[in-house]
C-alpha cells in the first residue's frame, strides 16, 4: 500500500512520553510553594501542551509577568526531580525507529523547551531518529500553527502529506490551524471527546493501537 503520508509530526509530552501525571504535579507543587491558588488536576492537565509562560497565563491570568519566574522555577525543580523515572509510553521507542527505518520524514512540535527537549532526546537515544524539532521557546505556543509551518518548509513536505500526532487539543487545533490531518491519542492528558471534536482521522486508546494504526494507514 502506497504510504500516505511522508512526514510524521509527534507531540512528546502524553504521546510519546508518559509524562502527563509528572507536569500535573509538578504545576500542582510549584503553585502551592509559591502561594498561588492550586489548581485542579483538570486544569492543569488542560495547559499541557502549551509554552510554559503561556500555560501559566492560562492558568493564573491575574498573576503578572514579572512573578512567573518564581513559579517556572519551583515547577523545574519538581519536575527535574521526577525526571529520570517519567518513561516513554510501551512500544514508542521500537514505533519510532521502525517509521524512520521505513523511510518516513519524523519531527517533534512540542511545548517543552529546547534543553527539555534535547534531555529527554539523549536520555532515550531517540534523536537520532527526528529529522527536524520545534518547542516553545522557539515559535509561538501552540496552537499557532508556527511550529507546523516551520517543519513542513524545512523538510519540504506539503500540508496534505503531514499528518501530526498529538494527545491534546493544542495538538489537533495547531493541525487544523496549519490546515494538517491529524491523529489523536486518548491515552495522555486530554480527554478522548476534546480530541474528537476536532475531527481528528482517528483517536488511539493507547500507544499499540495508534502503532497499529500508522502501520495500516500512514
Amino acid at each position: 500500500m502506497p504510504k500516505q503520508f511522508d512526514l510524521l509530526v509527534f507531540d512528546w509530552d502524553g504521546t510519546l512520553m508518559d509524562s502527563a501525571g509528572a507536569i500535573v504535579y509538578s504545576i500542582q507543587a510549584a503553585s502551592r510553594d509559591v502561594g498561588l491558588q492550586v489548581p485542579g488536576e483538570s486544569e492543569a492537565r488542560h495547559i499541557i501542551g502549551l509554552g510554559l509562560n503561556e500555560a501559566i497565563a492560562a492558568l493564573f491570568p491575574e498573576l503578572p509577568r514579572s512573578d512567573y519566574g518564581a513559579l517556572v522555577n519551583r515547577y523545574r525543580h519538581y519536575y527535574l526531580s521526577q525526571d529520570a523515572e517519567i518513561s516513554l509510553f510501551t512500544g514508542a521507542a521500537e514505533t519510532i525507529a521502525t517509521l524512520h527505518g521505513e523511510g518516513f520524514l519524523l519531527a517533534v512540535a512540542t511545548g517543552k523547551g529546547r534543553r527539555g527537549l534535547d534531555r529527554v532526546f539523549e536520555q532515550t537515544g531517540l534523536g537520532r531518529y527526528f529529522h527536524s524539532s520545534r518547542c516553545a521557546d522557539e515559535c509561538f505556543s501552540k496552537p499557532h500553527p508556527c511550529m507546523l509551518l516551520e517543519i513542513m518548509d524545512e523538510l519540504g513536505v506539503p500540508q496534505a502529506r503531514t499528518l501530526m500526532i498529538g494527545d491534546t487539543s493544542h495538538d489537533l487545533q495547531m493541525a487544523v490551524n496549519a490546515g494538517v490531518p491529524a491523529v489523536g491519542v486518548g491515552y495522555g492528558a486530554h480527554p478522548r471527546e476534546s480530541l474528537m471534536a476536532l475531527s481528528p482521522l482517528a483517536c488511539a486508546d493507547d500507544f499499540g493501537a495508534l502503532s497499529r494504526w500508522l502501520s495500516a494507514h500512514a
